[in-house]
């Protein structure tokens, strides 16, 4: 059999990966004309760890990122609304809480691909299923075809939107800006994940290797607002200046163009993620807020289930059929969780605030433990 993934991000090249070992011809085809410094930082959670452990990929992606002890939640003045100790569900589900720029998770998947199997600056315009095969037109005019097609176009995919015109990307409400910066030589804790919530918006912090940090920082916004649009470094930093240290000095910190940034969107759950041989994977498929870090971990999840039911069933559309079964209700929980704490992380009103950071004060820290261990819970 013959595979095509369209898409190279970490969905698509975990995809590829995944069939490739399964014995199945795949080509990766991406849009971009190269993958030169991509993206920022990534969170991964156990769950991804141990669908990057069953690629056989683990060890090389534990090498290039870092293994923090905890998830803390801050206010705007530096005191604590919630702090989860993740070295337990470390102990019981293996690596769990690992940061790594995006970059680096990119190089070492691209590094275990099969060699020529990733063809850049073709960007896929057209899908067509004709009996047991799948045609792709791309945009230079060329095609390609296949027994099967996994789109891993993300959040924006051109095959969804095919499939299901009415799919569209659903704005959360708020920005946001990320970045990957030298440490100006400020002092942050290199061994926690932190987030600060404030009445300004949200910021994250979180170490990677070589004296460098990841951030981010969310405001509440119009979708497409052209103000956001035009924000700089700077202007970010004065925008949280009455945010605890070291909030603004990481921010003041950032080059413009080491600044990334886009609107929050997620998918409303769908209700297939299988199209005859065309199937959708990651973002593509179930697009979720990042409120929980489970983006890029969901689509680890897929790339390797995806593989498991090709290989235990002979016939292609009762694998096909079986992904989708084990694939759908576990991604549509996570877009709606993660929609709903944005949502309360969000929260602008002074009284609120105070009202939601009291609540998660006082929450028992098991259950928060308890949600985190539904994550981790993989039907691998």
């Amino acid at each position: 059999m013959k595979a095509i993934v369209v898409g190279g991000g970490i969905g698509g090249l975990c995809a590829a990966l995944a069939l490739q070992q399964a014995g199945i011809e795949t080509t990766v085809y991406e849009a971009a004309p190269n993958f030169k410094g991509l993206g920022a930082g990534v969170g991964l959670a156990a769950n991804a760890m141990q669908g990057l452990a069953r690629l056989g990929v683990m060890d090389d992606v534990v090498a290039r990122g870092k293994q923090l002890d905890a998830l803390v939640i801050f206010d705007e003045h530096g005191r604590e609304i919630s702090n989860m100790d993740t070295r337990p569900l470390s102990s019981k589900y293996g690596i769990n809480n690992f940061v790594i720029h995006r970059a680096d998770l990119h190089e070492v998947l691209l590094s275990h691909l099969q060699p020529d199997s990733v063809v850049l600056g073709k960007r896929c315009e057209e899908v067509k299923q004709r009996g047991d095969q799948v045609q792709i037109m791309f945009a230079d005019g060329s095609h390609a075809t296949a027994d099967l097609l996994i789109a891993a176009d993300g959040i924006s995919s051109v095959v969804r939107q095919q499939l299901v015109p009415e799919s569209i990307p659903r704005y959360a409400g708020y920005t946001c800006w990320r970045a990957v910066v030298d440490n100006p030589g400020v002092e942050i804790n290199n061994m926690i994940s932190a987030e600060t919530w404030a009445p300004e918006g949200r910021v994250g912090i979180a170490p990677l290797q070589g004296d460098k940090i990841y951030w981010y920082a969310c405001i509440n916004a119009p979708q497409r607002d052209e103000k956001m649009r035009r924000m700089t470094p700077e202007k970010l930093a004065r925008h949280f200046e009455m945010v605890h240290p070291p909030v603004e000095a990481v921010l003041a910190s950032t080059s413009q163009d080491q600044l990334i940034w886009n609107d929050i969107a997620d998918l409303k759950p769908l209700k297939h993620f299988v199209y005859g041989r065309v199937v959708l994977l990651g973002d593509a498929a179930h697009a979720t807020t990042p409120n929980m870090g489970q983006g890029a971990c969901q689509a680890i999840e897929d790339a390797v289930v995806l593989a498991q039911c090709l290989q235990q069933e002979n016939v292609l559309a009762e694998g096909l059929k079986k992904y989708e079964k084990r694939r759908k209700a576990r991604t549509a929980k996570v877009i709606e969780m993660s929609r709903r704490l944005g949502e309360v992380a969000h929260w602008r009103h002074p009284l609120l605030g105070k009202l939601r950071n009291t609540l998660f004060r006082a929450m028992p820290k098991f259950v928060t433990q308890r949600q985190m261990e539904d994550l981790y819970k993989v039907d691998f």
